[in-house]
């Protein structure tokens, strides 16, 4: 194509493509080969999938959180998989928000309490997980009347008022509130900088102080935010009769004897294990996938930005670039 057209692979300053690993594969990849006979090619990746690949990575690479969603997953198949569950659905939301503003415990208004549903995320758009979960969070009352209808009546399949009961074991418990509280407050962060990066005015070195807001965020949270979450996790198990965990109590293992279980509390699981390790993973995600060299690449170029005539120019970036 390059010498159709009479263009040499020794001009090419840049190049930039999707996720596949045909593209930017380290080995044989397209931008490997083309590296291969110019260094100069630098490869930027798309900086909003980027932050999604980083999102999918902990989500395969920590195994409570991949079950997690795995759960989320089935439970909105489950719940919202034909018309008449999602009647179900609709009554029983109908239903306890008469019963929440008859006690004067929900506010009135126009454009307040509207009529939300469950919807399952598409598996590569992971901006789409945080409203998921924000609808699975606000209508968990709901799901669990939905899952226990189902169950209980005579007409269902054997086969699926099994698993409708597995589901209201496996979502009434504090493991899968907490993660869902956890990854909730992730998400809102990653959420805000997706949107951002997505604009099509956003210009580089602003994309790239979005980047480092977003990290220090996570940073912030990973420092100071373990009890305002942990309190969060116990208020909403209360609300919603979920038994609450004594983090100075023994952890158990799911499905395992005490006797094969490690020998460390709830605190250490849920802080350290869960809490910390997930966004440690993350951090190092983005510190992977947004690095020093392409951070300061893109910032150098901007330098050479011809808007407002070129109120951006900066003699020692360029020096730097070149």
């Amino acid at each position: 194509m390059l010498l159709k057209h009479g263009l040499s692979m020794s001009m090419i300053r840049g190049q930039g493509y999707d996720g596949a690993s045909n593209m930017k594969g380290e080995i044989n990849g397209l931008k490997t080969l083309i590296l291969a006979e110019n260094s100069s090619a630098y490869y930027i990746h798309c900086f909003a999938h980027q932050l999604q690949l980083a999102l999918v990575a902990v989500a395969e690479n920590h195994k409570e959180v991949g079950d997690f969603f795995t759960t989320a997953n089935s439970v909105t198949s489950l719940v919202a998989g034909s018309c008449k569950r999602a009647d179900m659905v609709r009554d029983s939301q109908t239903r306890k928000l008469a019963e929440a503003i008859a006690a004067n415990e929900q506010e009135t208004g126009q454009g307040l309490n509207q009529e939300m549903s469950l919807k399952r995320p598409g598996d590569t758009r992971w901006g789409s997980y945080y409203g998921a979960l924000l609808n699975f969070e606000h209508l968990f009352s709901t799901i669990i009347n939905v899952l226990e209808r189902i169950e209980d009546d005579p007409t269902t399949e054997p086969k699926t008022a099994s698993h409708a009961w597995r589901m209201l074991i496996t979502i009434q418990d504090f493991r899968f509130v907490f993660i869902l509280k956890l990854m909730i407050e992730l998400l809102a962060i990653t959420n805000e900088l997706s949107l951002a990066l997505q604009r099509r005015d956003q210009d580089i070195v602003n994309a790239m102080k979005l980047v480092r807001v977003g990290k220090t965020r996570l940073q912030e949270m990973r420092d100071r935010g373990w009890e305002s979450l942990l309190e969060d996790v116990i208020l909403f198990c209360t609300k919603e009769s979920v038994h609450v965990l004594g983090m100075d109590d023994e952890y158990v293992l799911p499905g395992r004897s005490r006797r094969k279980a490690p020998q460390i509390t709830n605190l250490h699981h849920y802080q350290v294990e869960l809490y910390y390790s997930v966004l440690d993973m993350q951090l190092q995600e983005l510190d992977n996938r947004f690095d020093e060299v392409n951070t300061r690449l893109l910032t150098c170029m901007a330098s050479l930005s011809p808007e407002n005539e070129f109120v951006a120019f900066d003699r020692e970036k360029l020096v730097s670039l070149t």
